[in-house]
C-alpha cells in the first residue's frame, strides 16, 4: 500500500536517451508526475546522457514527444532537444563529477581502486547470469592514475543496506553480493552513472525518486557511495518509491536496450496513454476507471489517500 511521501517533495524525470521509451517508462513518468503533483511539489527533468555512445538525436526528441503526448509538464528543465544540448547535458557538469570524486579520494585514500578489466575480461571472470564484480583488480594496486583505467569503488563484505520505501515498505539490500565494486570514474576519464546520478540529485535538492524494482540495487549503492562523497550526506534523506516491473508478451523485462530494431517505443506501439495510465491503476490498486484519462487517474489516486 502506498504511503504518501512527506512534504516538501521535489523529483525528477530522468530518462537516458539510449532508446525509444517503453511502456515502463511511461508508467514511470506517469507515477512521478502523480506523486510529486499530489504533494504539490516541484518536478525536474533532468536527462542522463552521460552515455553517449548510445545518444541519438532521434532518442533525445522522443523523451520529449512522449511526455507531450502522456500531457505530463515539469517545473523545471530543457524546453526541448536544443535547449537540452545547450544547456542542461550532463557533459555541463562533469567537471563538478570530478570534484567530488577527488574530494572523497582525498578524504579516503583507499575508498577507490583502479581497474583494467575489459568486458572481455568480466564476462570471463564472472558466472552466467552475474554482473558482480569479482574484485580481479582490488588486490592489485593499480595507480589511479594510471591510463585505461577505471575507478571502482570498494564495498566491505557481507555489505547490507537499509531502504525506506513508500510503496514496498523496509527493503534490506545486500550490497555487496548483488552489486559488488561499481564503477564511479569511466576509463575515459569521465563520472559514471551511480556517481553522477547521486551528485545531479543532490544538486537539484531531490527528495524522493520513484523507480522500478530492478534498479533497487542501484538506489542501495547510491546510498551507501553517498556517506562517502563530501557534500552528498543529502542524499541520504532521499524518500524512494520502487514500482513492480512492466513485462513483455515473453515475460521479459522491458527495456529500451532490447527493444527491436523495427520497434519505436510506447508511442509506436499504442493509439492512446490509456493504455500507460491503466497501468498505472493497476499498479496502485485503483479501480478500472482511473485508467481512463490522466484526470481520472489524478482524481481516483486523490480519493485513495484521502481515505
Amino acid at each position: 500500500m502506498l504511503q504518501f511521501p512527506s512534504l516538501p517533495v521535489v523529483s525528477r524525470l530522468a530518462p537516458t536517451p539510449s532508446g525509444f521509451l517503453h511502456l515502463g517508462n511511461a508508467v514511470n513518468f506517469t507515477l512521478t508526475w502523480l506523486l510529486t503533483r499530489r504533494a504539490g511539489g516541484t518536478l525536474h527533468l533532468r536527462i542522463d546522457d552521460l552515455d553517449r555512445a548510445r545518444f541519438r538525436p532521434v532518442y533525445l526528441a522522443n523523451v520529449f514527444e512522449t511526455l507531450d503526448w502522456l500531457e505530463l509538464d515539469y517545473d523545471h528543465g530543457p524546453s526541448g532537444p536544443d535547449d537540452f544540448e545547450r544547456h542542461y547535458s550532463q557533459r555541463y557538469f562533469l567537471a563538478e563529477y570530478e570534484a567530488s570524486l577527488q574530494a572523497a579520494r582525498a578524504a579516503q585514500p583507499t575508498l577507490f581502486y583502479a581497474c583494467r578489466c575489459s568486458r572481455t575480461d568480466l564476462a570471463r571472470a564472472t558466472p552466467p547470469g552475474s554482473t558482480t564484480y569479482p574484485g580481479t583488480c582490488r588486490p592489485q594496486l593499480l595507480p589511479l592514475d594510471a591510463p585505461e583505467t577505471a575507478w571502482r569503488v570498494h564495498v566491505p563484505g557481507t555489505l547490507t543496506v537499509a531502504v525506506p520505501d513508500l510503496l514496498q515498505g523496509p527493503l534490506i539490500v545486500p550490497l555487496t553480493a548483488e552489486v559488488g565494486d561499481v564503477v564511479v570514474r569511466k576509463k575515459d576519464g569521465t563520472a559514471a552513472y551511480q556517481l553522477a546520478s547521486v551528485v545531479d540529485d543532490v544538486r537539484l535538492g531531490v527528495t524522493l525518486i520513484v523507480r522500478g524494482l530492478d534498479l533497487l540495487p542501484s538506489t542501495a549503492a547510491q546510498l551507501w557511495l553517498a556517506t562517502h562523497i563530501p557534500g552528498m550526506a543529502a542524499f541520504q534523506h532521499t524518500q524512494f518509491a520502487h514500482h513492480g516491473l512492466l513485462l513483455d508478451e515473453d515475460g521479459h523485462k522491458l527495456s529500451k536496450s532490447t527493444q527491436a530494431g523495427a520497434r519505436r517505443g510506447i508511442l509506436a506501439e499504442a493509439s492512446h496513454p490509456r493504455v500507460v495510465y491503466a497501468a498505472v491503476a493497476r499498479l496502485l490498486g485503483l479501480p478500472q476507471p482511473a485508467g481512463e484519462s490522466l484526470g481520472a487517474l489524478r482524481a481516483a489516486l486523490n480519493d485513495s489517500l484521502a481515505e
